[in-house]
């Protein structure tokens, strides 16, 4: 069961048979995709690297994994691209360039790389946190250096909310990206969460 207010999240454990090892956020994607779409059961992760890992406190350490970690309960992210549906584990990004046009940002997880885009994300509670910008050049760079500490939110020109579910319509097809990953380019999204989907271990 994901974080509940009161309520202790996670136990300690370990990664079972079956469970997988994972450097990354774009490699658990790809196991909740393959599993996904053969109708089958997504495998327990071993979370040895990526965002998600980052966000959970996960070290890397993968004896730690095998002898004694946390097995927590997160969520996952899902997107319907022009009708197609994917999965993502860490976080989306919706946008032509980061230096102008609209941007999309949709957090599972707090960090992309060295940005924590999603400060007050939790993978647990249920919601995803999305940020939806167009900004001016001058706002941009303003936004830019802060986005390493995650103290560029609030802002006047940066939408946020916190959301299970929600749909988006671009101007024109635009390239998405799941877990730093391209799944392609779409006009329309449709964005959900699914709560208590992915166990973990850490």
């Amino acid at each position: 069961m994901g974080v509940r207010r009161g309520r202790d999240w996670g136990s300690p454990g370990e990664l079972p048979d079956g469970g997988v090892i994972v450097t990354s956020d774009a490699a658990a994607r790809r196991h909740v995709e393959e599993a996904r779409r053969r109708g089958e059961p997504v495998p327990i992760l071993g979370l040895a690297g990526g965002d998600l890992c980052r966000t959970l406190g996960g070290s890397g350490d993968v004896a730690r994994l095998r002898e004694g970690g946390s097995v927590l309960t997160c969520d996952l992210g899902s997107v319907l691209l022009d009708g197609r549906i994917h999965w993502f584990t860490a976080h989306l990004v919706a946008r032509h360039s980061w230096l102008a046009g609209r941007a999309l940002i949709v957090m599972n997880a707090a960090f992309l790389g060295g940005w924590n885009l999603g400060p007050r994300a939790h993978p647990g509670d249920g919601l995803l946190d999305v940020s939806d910008a167009d900004l001016s050049p001058r706002q941009r760079l303003g936004a830019w250096r802060r986005l390493p500490s995650g103290t560029h939110l609030p802002h006047p020109g940066i939408a946020t909310s916190r959301r299970n579910s929600f749909s988006t319509t671009f101007e024109c097809p635009v390239p998405v990206r799941l877990d730093g990953l391209a799944a392609g380019k779409a006009r329309t999204l449709t964005i959900r969460v699914e709560p208590d989907a992915l166990r973990v271990v850490v």
